[in-house]
C-alpha cells in the first residue's frame, strides 16, 4: 500500500481565544503569541538545551528557594506535564469524547526519580518528549485542531493543548533563567 504524497502541515492554527481552555491555562498560552505553533516548539527545544548545556551535574540539584523543585525536578514536570497535555491533545484530536482526570503536579514530581537521574538524561528526555509532541501535532489535519474535549473538568481544544504545552514550557524556562542561573 502506498500512502499518499499530500499531506500538508498546517503551521498557522490561530492563537487560542477564550472558551477553548480553562481560565487556568490562560497563564500560559498569553506568553505565547505566534500563530506558528509547531514553529514555535520545535525553537523551545533548542532553546532549552542552549540554556542546560554544558551545565555541571551540580547544576540539577539547585533550588532557588527552600522547598523549592530542584533543576531536576523542573526539567522532569515540564516532560512530564508535557507527555500529560499531548496524550490529552491524541485523544481529542481522534474524537475521543471520554472526559479525562486531572493529574496533580507535585504528586508527579514527589514520585519521579528525578534527582537521582543525571541532568543530561532529563535534558535528552525533554528533547525526545518535544520532538514527540511536534510529531504529534504537525500530522494533525485542519478539523483535529479545533476538536474539543473534556480534561480535568473543563473543555479544551487540540490547539489550545499545543499552545498549553508552549506556554508551560516558556514560563519554567523563564524562572530557570530568572531564579537558578541568574547568578550563575
Amino acid at each position: 500500500m502506498t500512502c499518499p504524497d499530500t499531506a500538508t502541515t498546517i503551521t498557522n492554527v490561530g492563537v487560542p481565544q477564550e472558551g477553548e481552555f480553562a481560565p487556568y491555562y490562560g497563564r500560559y498560552i498569553s506568553l505565547i503569541t505566534s500563530p506558528d505553533i509547531l514553529g514555535v516548539l520545535d525553537q523551545q527545544r533548542r532553546d532549552m538545551v542552549l540554556l542546560l548545556s554544558g551545565r555541571e551535574e551540580k547544576d540539577g540539584d539547585l533550588r532557588y528557594a527552600p522547598g523549592k523543585w530542584s533543576v531536576k525536578e523542573v526539567l522532569g514536570h515540564i516532560c512530564d506535564a508535557e507527555r500529560v497535555f499531548a496524550y490529552r491533545a491524541l485523544r481529542i484530536a481522534r474524537g475521543d469524547a471520554t472526559p479525562m482526570e486531572g493529574f496533580e503536579q507535585d504528586d508527579y514530581v514527589r514520585n519521579g526519580p528525578f534527582t537521582r537521574r543525571p541532568l543530561a538524561n532529563l535534558i535528552e528526555d525533554f528533547i525526545a518528549v518535544r520532538r514527540a509532541s511536534v510529531s504529534l501535532f504537525r500530522e494533525l489535519d485542519a478539523e483535529a485542531w479545533t476538536r474539543r474535549g473534556v480534561a480535568n473538568k473543563n473543555e479544551v481544544t487540540v490547539r489550545a493543548l499545543a499552545y498549553v504545552s508552549a506556554g508551560h514550557e516558556l514560563y519554567h524556562r523563564r524562572i530557570l533563567q530568572e531564579k537558578y542561573f541568574a547568578t550563575l
